[in-house]
Formats: C-alpha cells, structure tokens, sequence
C-alpha cells in the first residue's frame, strides 16, 4: 500500500472541506463518502468522482476503504468510530472524539482491540507556537507548575446555532461551547499543563438562544498545589486565545498564535527565602526554544495519519489523547450542574444519569435555517 484510502463519514460542513484538503495529501485517496443527506453526499461524490452512501455502516464495509475520517456531529463519533475499528479499520475522527468520557474510553479500547491507528484532528498541535510551549515545559524551563490559566474567547451569531437542529441541544450535540469551539483550546492547555485533580465550574447562557451553554469558567486544582483558572465563551468579539502555564523556574505565555518563555536567573523558591531586599525580585529573561518546521493545518494531521499507517510515524494527535479535552469539559459540566466541586477523572455512571436527566429536558428548536457549511477561517 502506498496511498490510504479514506472515507469522509460526514460531508455537509466540515468534511467536505476534509474532502478538499484531502487532495492536496500524497499519502492518501478519497475513495468513497457517506451523509445521511442523499442530495449531499451525491453532490460532494460527484465533485470528486467517488461513490456515495446514506448509511455509514455501507461505507465501512463497502471494501473501497482502508481508514474513515468521521466529520459527523459530535455525538454519533463514537458508534461510528466503533463500528469502523470492528471492522478492522483506521479512524481519524474530528474534534470532540466524544461528549461522554465513558465513551470515550470505549473508542479507546476499540482502537487497542482492532491494533489500528487512532487520531484526533487536533491540527493546532502542528502550530508553532504551542509547539515551542510544549518544549519549554518539557525541557524544564518552567519548573514546577504553581499556576495556569486558560482564556479561550470566541464569537459565533444566532445565525450559527440556527444552522442545524443539533446545534447546542443537549439532546443533539451534548454541550454547547465547551464541546464545540473549546476542544482545541483545552487540548492545548491540557497537552501543556496536564488534567487538574479538581474542579469547581459555572456554565451560563447569556447570548444566544440556545439551551447548553455559551459561556463557561472554572477554578481549578492540581495534584501538587497549583491551581489554575479557565473560561471559555461565543460571546466576545474580538476573540482571545490565551494560556499562561507559570512555575517555580519560568513562565510560558502563548497568545493568539505568539510565544513568550521566560525563565528566572534565580528559583523562585530560593529567591524568596535568601533576598535580603524587602522590594526585590527574581529576574527574568527570555529564552529562546528552536522547534523544527512542520506543515501546520488539517492537512497535516491526516498526513501524519497516513504516514502512521503506512510507515509506523509517531501520531502528533493520538487517539488515547483525546479523552483529555472530553474529561475536562465533562468535569466543568458536571460541577456547574450539580454544584459541587468535581474531582477526575469524572465519575461515569454519575456524568451518564446527569446527560440523561438533561437529553430528557432537551426541546426542539423553535427556529432552523438550515447551512451546512464549514467555516472559512480556519479550515485548511
């Protein structure tokens, strides 16, 4: 095998821009498609010359592929997924790999079972920046972690939730903005900082109408004393994406696509307790971190997948990753909810009975101006 043939499950918004990416990848072919839209599915086939099928279980089996790129809303990820590695097939799935870390942990265990390759499209583990965050942290530039702290500020219109009957449901997507925009954010953060130990979270709907939530902030806490702050929401314009990770040695700060690392001349420990100066402070100077050049983007994950399966290369997004970003936003959820602090991981059997008590409770929408199309600035 020299090329991976895929299948796109899913081709109304973000994976018919899948499809268009996929033909820029040497490594792969599109070879078939699945929506449950006919109209759709025929005319994303027909651009690109490949079958059609209305029922994802047809695609998978169908013999034309060897790997499927799951684009479907959110909450379908995991029967799908499933179903695929069942039936000895590699899976790229889009961002939330789940709305449930009890099945997320299933999609782990299929991916084990089947021996085949899993990711995420996490695509801004390719962007520099978090890369040279990543690094300093590791390289121990930071030292101990004692604080972090996460902004991820997006907007999105009425307009956008009006898009589909699924949208910021709980009985259609399973959340609001912290299954939707912040799972790339809180992979980031998470992948820099860790999963706290605890958290005390709140959850609002202050925007738009909508039943989940549009905007969410959370204390949280560490295993070894840090604490940390997030908050995440569609309701500001213009959108901010930060993350400070400081310890006892440095400090990271990557905001809006730019890097800072800086590490102090003295500990911060030993500082305190050998300064005579009752006014002074550590100093702290900039350090720089050199990060190979890598292709950033959508592409890359699928080529790095590609590349995982047909030459054994180390995933950038695995599989077993993406249950850190699920378990998170499952914490903040479920202690806004219930109104108590939340340790993790999230208890499943407790997270369950909370989804079903508010999929109950879910309501149609009053309103659907249905668009199926994927958004322009970030795919690529």
């Amino acid at each position: 095998m020299d090329r991976v043939r895929i299948g796109i499950i899913g081709v109304g918004g973000m994976g018919s821009a899948h499809a268009r990416m996929m033909q820029q990848i040497e490594e792969v072919q599109l070879t078939a498609v699945a929506d449950i839209d006919s109209t759709v599915a025929q005319q994303v086939a027909e651009q690109y010359g490949v079958p059609f099928f209305t029922d994802y279980r047809q695609c998978i089996d169908s013999g034309l592929v060897d790997a499927v790129l799951v684009a479907t809303p959110h909450p379908s990820h995991p029967e799908i997924a499933i179903y695929a590695f069942d039936r000895g097939l590699h899976v790229l799935c889009e961002k939330p790999m789940a709305i449930h870390p009890a099945d997320a942990d299933q999609m782990i265990e299929a991916a084990r079972r089947a021996g085949k390759v899993f990711s995420i499209m996490f695509q801004m583990r390719t962007e520099r920046a978090y890369r040279i965050a990543r690094k300093a942290i590791e390289q121990g530039v930071v030292g101990e972690v004692m604080r972090t702290q996460l902004v991820s500020a997006w907007y999105r219109n009425q307009a956008y939730y009006d898009s589909a009957e699924w949208r910021a449901t709980w009985a259609g997507e399973g959340g609001g903005v912290l299954v939707n925009q912040a799972p790339h954010l809180l992979d980031m953060f998470c992948w820099l900082a860790g999963l706290p130990a605890k958290v005390t979270a709140f959850t609002h709907t202050r925007l738009h109408d909508i039943e989940t939530e549009d905007e969410a902030f959370a204390l949280l806490e560490y295993s070894n004393g840090a604490h940390g702050y997030l908050y995440t929401t569609t309701n500001e314009a213009p959108g901010t994406q930060r993350i400070e990770i400081a310890g006892d040695l440095g400090k990271v700060v990557v905001q809006d696509g730019q890097v800072s690392v800086y590490r102090l001349q003295t500990p911060l420990r030993e500082f305190t307790h050998t300064s005579t100066d009752m006014w002074a402070g550590p100093q702290a100077e900039p350090v720089q971190v050199e990060v190979e050049e890598m292709p950033t983007g959508h592409a890359h994950i699928t080529r790095n997948f590609a590349r995982a399966i047909l030459y054994g290369e180390p995933l950038l997004a695995p599989g077993e990753e993406g249950i850190w970003n699920v378990e998170l936003a499952s914490a903040i959820i479920l202690s806004s909810k219930r109104g108590k602090t939340v340790s993790l991981p999230v208890d499943r059997a407790e997270y369950d009975a909370l989804l079903q008590e508010l999929r109950a409770n879910s309501q149609p929408k009053r309103r659907v101006i249905g668009q199926r199309v994927s958004d322009p600035n970030i795919v690529r």
